[in-house]
């Protein structure tokens, strides 16, 4: 493919790095990244990935905007209540950028539908806010061997976990499943900083985009945390652990598994 005039305009300040030049900005523009959850992570994220030129973004969300997402759900606004956020997050990202497709799927990730999902992209992006997904997400990535970026925020902190199946830790080698119910505070119970979404949605986005240009140094094996109170990062190393039921010598997980818990909770911070 060859850019136009205005994509090379548009994609200018890119074209003159030399990590990602013309060449790095086509295969953006040809790639595929599917984002599930269009919330406090999944906006930032799909707001700055539709900006950088990826070419098609799939957009996984069953729920419809509520004014208490406003907080921190930048992608959608006062006007949007109560329209479903797949449709919100796909119009705003029409508006930011008309070379940007975006297909929207406006239900649940189950274990039944999972894998006919994520066929054909190339990043998996995890923007949600529960452990039945978290951990959904995390064995469709292994199984699938798609390269996955994982996020979580509660209160002040912030989480991410770049995941590359067969090569690196995966979500469950640091937490194995998930924990008992009432056992971590949801979001409507503990509250969270409304721009730790915003620190931690941009950090996934930035590794998406590495992954896509097979650039930099990923967090691999590092779990990184930020601490907006104390304005921390923290990288926590982590190993392939030989024995996770999922990516380990010995699998004892085989099939995707639909966990029932309590919403808007996140484990390790």
């Amino acid at each position: 493919m060859e850019l136009s005039e205005d994509q090379i305009e548009r994609y200018s300040r890119h074209i003159l790095l030399p990590e990602v030049g013309g060449k790095g900005q086509k295969r953006l523009l040809s790639s595929r990244i599917l984002i599930i959850g269009a919330g406090g992570l999944g906006s930032p994220a799909a707001l700055y990935l539709a900006a950088a030129g990826v070419g098609t973004i799939g957009i996984v969300d069953m729920d419809v905007v509520d004014l208490s997402n406003l907080q921190r759900q930048i992608i959608h606004t006062t006007e949007d209540l109560d329209r479903p956020k797949v449709e919100s997050a796909r119009e705003k990202i029409a508006g930011l950028n008309p070379d940007v497709t975006v297909t929207t799927y406006p239900f649940a990730l189950t274990a039944a539908n999972a894998r006919e999902i994520v066929a054909g992209y190339d990043v998996i992006l995890d923007g949600t806010d529960n452990f039945p997904a978290k951990f959904l997400i995390n064995d469709l990535a292994v199984m699938t061997r798609k390269p996955l970026v994982h996020g979580g925020i509660l209160r002040f902190v912030g989480q991410v976990l770049t995941v590359l199946p067969g090569e690196s830790a995966c979500y469950r080698c640091l937490f194995r499943e998930p924990p008992p119910a009432g056992a971590v505070p949801t979001c409507s119970e503990a509250g969270v900083l409304g721009v730790i979404a915003g620190v931690i949605g941009t950090i996934q986005a930035t590794e998406a985009i590495k992954i896509l240009l097979e650039k930099g140094h990923l967090l691999t094996n590092r779990l990184m945390t930020y601490d907006a109170l104390t304005t921390t990062f923290r990288p926590v190393s982590v190993r392939r652990s030989p024995k996770c039921p999922v990516c380990g010598d010995h699998p004892t997980i085989t099939e995707l598994i639909d966990y029932e818990q309590p919403v808007c909770t996140t484990p390790g911070i």
